[in-house]
């Protein structure tokens, strides 16, 4: 994959040169509200307008080039005389839409994602964590994370919850390097763990204390799981995220191996700790005080009808991984399929995410594939492109507190959007909407080169970050 990508001081030539008071982005337009709202604008245009000395920019409005020239021309007009006061960029060869939120992805695991995969502890112990460990030399951390957040916006990704290691400077190259809106924990491994990755529960929440404080919002409080995690450190980690308004995250019910040797643990080593009795997974996250508005729980593939009022009970969010998730044959761990028409009954909180390194890619646009690709198998229908593009995007904002402001393309938002180049097979003439439009996006993905080199632009805060 060839990536033109703006290093740091082309970046600041960049911003100097984008600090128009207005641009007009020209190109075909995809604006999702809901699950099965997108605006659809063939030709479409998005005004944006600068809100900041340092060359931010936000959505003033968008619709078709009609309308927006015609509400807009006194506007416009004289100032298209200047370069100084609009900029126009030509996009009318390409589908523009939102930037992405990955809600669940190991940024430490990258090297590991096209690993042949096994079940899920043993993919952990044999490929996972040893890689993770490699983190625990300074240089090495540094040099990869610069490389992997300098890519992510390639993919077309500014949001998101990241994993780290369980090193405190992997965490702090991660917050340095990432671009965009993320949320970022380092996983907590106090139980069996691997030797080589083990904490102790002061170290860990000696840890957790110190970067909440330092990160606030930003930070997740990350239990790798619960067998990984003993129950005080969950306790007193999530009062610690409570305190300084930090996000949890953590695994929950993604396998049923996992499902057993999690209760397993819980009944026996903790069950003088209350937990001899615990009826479920989620029983065991209750009792330690982790589920919460902002919580979020990755997978949650097999979950009982009581799991899930108490997960809709504490508003906890749970993230689909459906590449991750996906059977062996798809690259993935062949853990099963998330119900997501039973959460929507339970009114449960749902977003998407790629779970690298269990999952084999990178791409948003794969995960939007592999979820209406596995649900059409199982005959669910509602499984859209739409759908998925919600839930890729304005889903994540939601779930991150910061819808207001990103997620998409609606009036006072930040522009953050990508830019793909228009299927040859979507003609000018014909029946088109969002939904077409989508689908023949994600049909021209026959290849990995191809998937990798599917986002051609893409903007953050109005200004250029990618260019291929």
């Amino acid at each position: 994959m060839k990536i033109k990508q703006l290093n740091n001081e082309k970046r600041g030539d960049e911003l100097k040169n984008q600090r128009s008071q207005y641009k007009l982005v020209y190109g075909m337009v995809l604006n999702p509200h809901d699950d099965k709202k997108c605006d659809f604008y063939r030709d479409g245009a998005i005004l944006l307008e600068s809100v900041s000395a340092k060359g931010i920019y936000v959505v003033k409005d968008l619709g078709d080039v009609s309308y927006i020239n015609k509400k807009y021309s006194k506007l416009l007009q004289p100032l298209c005389k200047c370069e100084d006061e609009v900029e126009v960029v030509d996009l009318k060869d390409h589908v523009i839409l939102p930037s992405f939120f990955d809600m669940h992805f190991h940024w430490v695991q990258d090297d590991v994602r096209l690993k042949s995969k096994a079940s899920l502890l043993e993919w952990l112990s044999k490929y996972a964590w040893p890689c993770e460990n490699k983190f625990k030399d300074k240089k090495f951390s540094k040099r990869v994370a610069k490389k992997f957040f300098n890519k992510l916006p390639s993919y077309g990704t500014l949001g998101g919850a990241i994993y780290s290691s369980i090193h405190e400077h992997a965490i702090h190259n991660a917050m340095e390097n990432a671009i965009g809106d993320f949320i970022i924990g380092n996983v907590l491994m106090t139980i069996n763990s691997p030797d080589y990755l083990v904490q102790t529960k002061e170290q860990a929440l000696k840890l957790v204390k110190k970067l909440a404080q330092k990160y606030g919002k930003k930070y997740a409080v990350t239990p790798r799981f619960a067998p990984s995690t003993d129950p005080i450190t969950m306790k007193k980690s999530a009062a610690i995220a409570k305190k300084h308004g930090s996000f949890i995250q953590s695994h929950l019910s993604e396998n049923l191996k996992e499902i057993d040797y999690v209760l397993s643990i819980y009944r026996g080593d903790y069950k003088e700790k209350g937990f001899k009795n615990v009826a479920t997974y989620t029983d065991i996250y209750k009792k330690v005080a982790v589920l919460s508005p902002k919580t979020l729980m990755a997978h949650a593939i097999y979950l009982s009808n009581k799991e899930c009022q108490l997960l809709a009970k504490t508003k906890t969010a749970l993230i689909h991984c459906p590449t991750s998730n996906a059977p062996v044959s798809e690259m993935g761990l062949s853990s099963g399929l998330f119900d997501f028409k039973k959460m929507e009954r339970k009114n449960i909180r749902w977003a998407l995410g790629t779970d690298i390194g269990g999952g084999p890619f990178i791409s948003m646009f794969d995960v939007m594939r592999s979820f209406v690709d596995q649900n059409r198998k199982k005959k669910r229908m509602s499984a859209t492109y739409v759908k998925a593009l919600y839930r890729a995007t304005l889903a994540g904002a939601e779930i991150l507190n910061i819808s207001k402001t990103n997620g998409n393309l609606a009036k006072k938002k930040y522009a953050n959007f990508i830019a793909v180049k228009s299927p040859k097979s979507l003609s000018k003439s014909g029946k088109q909407n969002a939904e077409i439009v989508l689908k023949k996006i994600i049909e021209t993905i026959s290849s990995r080169d191809q998937l990798e080199n599917l986002v051609n632009y893409t903007f953050y805060k109005g200004n250029l970050f990618f260019k291929r």
